[in-house]
């Protein structure tokens, strides 16, 4: 089955090149060129991914970021001239689950989608008793099928960057990971020192499973080497 992209673009050039190169790679393209109208898309037909200028008029690319983040873990590309490490920072923040600064190459954005896609998609049982319903780890409760997640009994909305992380983590609870062992693994990417990255998810990951983001319990830091799950 073909895979829906909303594409999120103001300029129009822009958004015709993107569209004519995703069209050939099979997926169906729905191009919005306003916050507005990116919003509304959206609500009437949910995407499978998300490609996204932070820079757009009527609601900023930021702002739609944070509404859609509110109802779904669509997977969501920034795709923007704003490529500072800050800019970056706030956008993975946001809930965006990767960052590409203008200008790009069509070939890496292509492999960008097809990655998201596939990371996405891969966390969906092929049947009932092809993978384990869920995974625990003292008051966490992170369900495979409906992908919830559950502290003691509050529900906790995650990116899905967030759950992979947080599944990576509890498939493996006795194994240190370093930064580049993570954005390997989650981004299916080489490293070259995304730190800013792997920070921010860490961060907002405790921002919503810890008692105390500051003093974790859950997600422990190994200072000099990487992060590991509990004690």
């Amino acid at each position: 089955m073909k895979k829906g992209i909303l594409l999120v673009e103001d300029n129009i050039e822009i958004s015709q090149l993107i569209a004519d190169t995703l069209k050939n790679e099979s997926f169906i393209v729905t191009a919005a060129f306003d916050g507005e109208e990116a919003l509304a898309l959206f609500n009437k037909n949910e995407p499978d991914l998300i490609l996204l200028d932070l820079m757009l008029p009527k609601l900023s690319g930021t702002e739609l970021l944070k509404k859609i983040r509110e109802k779904s873990r669509v997977p969501i590309l920034i795709i923007s001239a704003k490529g500072s490490d800050l800019d970056k920072a706030l956008g993975l923040g946001f809930g965006a689950d990767d960052y590409i600064s203008k200008p790009f190459s069509m070939i890496e954005l292509t492999a960008r989608v097809h990655a998201a896609i596939r990371r996405s998609t891969e966390y969906l049982p092929q049947d009932s008793n092809s993978c384990q319903n869920s995974l625990n780890y003292k008051d966490i409760t992170l369900d495979m099928h409906s992908f919830a997640v559950n502290i003691g009994d509050k529900n906790v909305q995650l990116t899905s960057k967030e759950f992979q992380i947080l599944k990576l983590f509890m498939t493996n609870q006795s194994r240190v990971f370093t930064k580049e062992q993570i954005y390997h693994l989650i981004w299916e990417d080489d490293y070259y020192g995304n730190e800013n990255v792997i920070n921010v998810h860490i961060r907002r990951l405790r921002e919503k499973i810890e008692v105390d983001p500051s003093n974790p319990q859950f997600i422990k830091t190994i200072w000099g080497i990487g992060y590991k799950l509990g004690e």
